[in-house]
């Protein structure tokens, strides 16, 4: 089309949605332009369309402001609106009127490409066009001054997106940017900060980051940002040895410290002047590196070039806005791993404490947010205790818009047991309990409730709880509404011995009747879990458990697959508890639970809770007699107790154990069972090398005098002749005696006075009656164990 064939331009409007903007108190009008070039018959010749917004702004919008009158002024003075809508832009006004400030205050603020302020340099008596972009080109290759100029005048072009496209397209342009910035960044702090501003400002858009890679903008910029530390670095350095002097010579009248004072001066404002430039470089480069950081590869290769530790160096600064930048870079980088362990390996933690609290709401915002994901690593936390930040952060549960972050953080704190009792001495434990009480009949958050149950977990913290009427109020809140988690927070409570737990006297009725009652059973689990804990010596646990029928619920539920295994867990739990009372455990015997243990043990032999658990159980009714008679004459407990007896879970080995002593000592045959058992597991390695040892002529005293080998089909115990009187042990001519016996030398124990170079070795009983008539061995009694010696 030739451009004589155009005759006029023809514009279309197309109204859109219309609806509220989410932070201002404006209308969004969204609309279709449709363009015509008409030919010089008024035909169509060229046509586009081009969707836009509108944004109407309502400065005088209060709450006494008549929403009918201003919803009409607004449609007649907005031709894109139809008056055919008025009713629903009257129903956006009332929106907008009634929308709360807290809900604008949360919404996050996020940085924008036009967030960076203009600085001093950048103003200019002219004004930029895009048609004049060659003449700008031609100042980059002068001097230092005209290359300022001419970049400035390319960055007000650059500011306005509309004009990025056909900057995009002038290779010449950005070519010459990215050489002049490469050559003379040294030379000129302004001149690097407004180049890198132009090319920041293509970063904005995720379509131009390919242009800033080509022209390797990002690695220059890091090395920019390296040596501005360094140059930080001097400048403090010869600012300290010009003050240490100043303060060596303290006489004001001093002609020589009066001309050292005005140079101190002097060079402050100018360190000062310096500082103000440097700053604005290093913002706008590291805005550059965080859009690029968009690409994760990107973000690999700042890694590699030390990006974290750069950033980190930079909290040392004073300047707010840059603070923001490298704190929300920092956070960005803290989601993987091996940046969150090179923040580990410097003193981040340390410098991030100093930011907490500040006046500047964003600033503190952001710290937060990466101290709340830096604050998932262990070692990071235990710096933070350190940097004494648990008390900062308590003084900010205060304060609505930290609030969360910080529980959050203290939350993960609290889950360390090292920390937990730390909280006793800070105001935290009133403010959350404050917090839970103030929540009414709401639901409580889950945060809150979650760092209430992990205080309680540390003894100090459930005692500060429980004074006045915390517990009181806890239990009316957890009874009310069935509340899983609060009741969670009371068995924890319950668990600590001292006064906390006997204030628990008063609660044990209403919690055995909500275990009765059909409720949730994650609820009906943590009841069950606060009433194992009372091991209260006044507690009358027959009486709870007629009152309450508890019985038959207990026995029930002990069938493997009546319930979830949780459930399960808590009932054996349960009974373990009220089996410390005599008369309790006769009735929990007589009822038949017994035989129910035995079977939920077959069941879950292989969960060591449930079998420890049920051991217990087992260990608690041993002690009473007619429990004892009911376990070792009428059940095969003693027989499961023996197998387990060498359990690879040393809890229930020692459980074990002592039950099986307590049986022993009351029954004889079962106490024969277990003395052979327990010679068979002491002397095992002894007896796999007798009972598989080939018998030779060169041992003839491993036969007997039948000729008949001692030891056949493999079992020394079934052996009669092993077993008899003591008196053979010690010879009748008392050739050994404990006077004889030496104490232990490198480790072994040398031989008594006759067998020189012998070796001794304790062994058991059994096992020294039958090699008492061994030809060349030797046995005595020493110190409560029989000991062998020999050749």
């Amino acid at each position: 089309m030739q451009a004589d064939d155009a005759r006029y331009l023809k514009r279309k409007y197309k109204g859109g949605s219309l609806d509220v903007h989410p932070t201002e108190k404006a209308l969004v009008v969204q609309y279709e332009v449709e363009a015509t070039i008409l030919g010089e018959m008024g035909d169509p010749m060229l046509g586009e369309r081009k969707e836009c917004q509108k944004i109407i702004r309502l400065k005088s919008l209060n709450s006494n402001t008549d929403i009918a009158s201003l919803a009409r002024k607004v449609v007649e003075e907005c031709r894109l609106i139809s008056p055919s809508r008025l009713p629903e832009v009257e129903q956006l006004l009332f929106y907008l009127q009634n929308r709360k400030k807290s809900a604008e205050k949360k919404e996050k603020k996020q940085i924008k490409p036009r967030d960076l302020t203009p600085f001093e340099g950048m103003e200019l008596d002219e004004e930029a066009n895009i048609n004049s972009i060659d003449d700008y080109v031609e100042l980059l290759y002068e001097d230092i001054p005209e290359k300022i100029r001419g970049a400035t005048l390319i960055l007000h072009l650059a500011r306005n997106p509309d004009n990025l496209e056909e900057l995009l397209q002038n290779e010449t342009a950005l070519g010459a940017l990215a050489r002049v910035l490469r050559e003379d960044w040294k030379q000129s702090v302004d001149l690097a900060t407004t180049i890198i501003y132009v090319f920041f400002c293509f970063s904005s858009f995720s379509q131009f980051h390919g242009l800033i890679t080509h022209y390797k903008i990002g690695v220059l910029c890091m090395s920019i940002i390296e040596h501005e530390l360094k140059r930080y670095d001097l400048w403090q350095d010869e600012l300290l040895k010009k003050k240490k002097v100043l303060d060596f010579l303290k006489r004001d009248d001093d002609p020589d410290n009066q001309n050292l004072k005005k140079e101190y001066e002097k060079a402050l404002k100018k360190y000062h002047g310096l500082l103000t430039k440097q700053e604005q470089l290093l913002r706008v480069a590291l805005y550059l590196l965080l859009n690029l950081s968009e690409d994760t590869r990107t973000e690999l290769k700042m890694r590699n070039k030390n990006i974290v530790h750069l950033l980190v160096k930079t909290l040392d600064r004073d300047s707010e806005e840059l603070l923001v930048l490298v704190v929300s870079f920092l956070k960005k980088l803290s989601i993987f791993l091996e940046n969150k362990n090179d923040m580990a390996e410097i003193d981040t933690v340390e410098k991030l404490a100093k930011l907490v609290p500040c006046e500047h709401e964003d600033l503190l915002n952001v710290t937060l947010r990466l101290l709340l994901n830096l604050s998932f690593d262990t070692g990071l936390r235990s710096k933070m205790v350190q940097a004494d930040l648990l008390p900062k952060l308590t003084s900010l549960l205060g304060d609505e818009a930290q609030r969360q972050i910080a529980m959050c953080i203290l939350y993960h704190i609290s889950m360390d047991d090292r920390f937990k009792s730390m909280f006793a001495y800070t105001d935290c434990i009133p403010q959350v309990m404050k917090m839970l009480f103030d929540c009414g009949d709401e639901r409580i958050d889950a945060e809150l409730i979650s760092f209430c149950i992990n205080l309680a977990a540390n003894k100090r913290n459930a005692q500060i709880m429980c004074e006045g009427n915390g517990l009181k109020m806890l239990m009316k809140r957890a009874l009310k509404h069935k509340d899983p988690l609060m009741m969670k927070m009371i068995r924890n409570i319950s668990q600590h011995d001292g006064p906390s737990k006997n204030l628990f006297i008063d609660y044990v009725g209403d919690l055995a009747a909500q275990i009765g009652l059909k409720e949730e059973e994650e609820f009906v689990i943590e009841c069950l879990g606060t009433l194992s804990n009372l091991t209260i010596p006044d507690l009358d646990w027959e009486l709870v458990l007629k009152e309450y029928n508890l019985v038959p619920y207990l026995k029930d539920h002990l069938k493997p697959g009546s319930a979830e295994d949780d459930l399960i867990l808590e009932v054996v739990i349960m009974i373990g508890t009220v089996s410390m009372d005599d008369s309790c455990a006769v009735m929990l015997a007589k009822s038949g639970i017994i035989p129910a243990l035995i079977e939920l043990l077959n069941a879950q032999q292989e969960d060591d809770e449930f079998v420890c658990q049920i051991v217990y159980v087992f260990y608690q009714m041993v002690f009473h007699q007619a429990t004892r008679d009911v376990i070792i004459k009428e059940t095969q407990a003693p027989a499961y107790l023996i197998d387990l007896m060498h359990d690879k879970n040393a809890e229930i080995r020692k459980v074990c154990d002592n039950t099986l002593d307590i049986i022993a000592e009351y029954d004889v045959e079962w106490g024969k069972k277990i003395q052979s058992e327990k010679f068979r597991w002491h002397n095992s390695q002894w007896l796999e090398m007798v009972e598989n040892r080939q018998m030779d002529e060169a041992e003839p005293f491993m036969y007997g005098d039948d000729g008949e080998p001692y030891l056949q089909n493999g079992d020394i115990l079934e052996r009669s002749d092993l077993f008899y009187s003591a008196d053979g042990i010690i010879p009748v001519d008392g050739a050994i005696s404990p006077e004889f016996f030496t104490d232990f030398q490198n480790g072994d124990l040398l031989g008594p006075q006759g067998f020189p170079g012998s070796v001794a070795h304790f062994v058991s009983w059994d096992c020294a009656k039958y090699l008492s008539s061994v030809p060349n061995i030797q046995l005595s009694y020493h110190r409560g164990d029989y000991l062998i010696w020999g050749h």
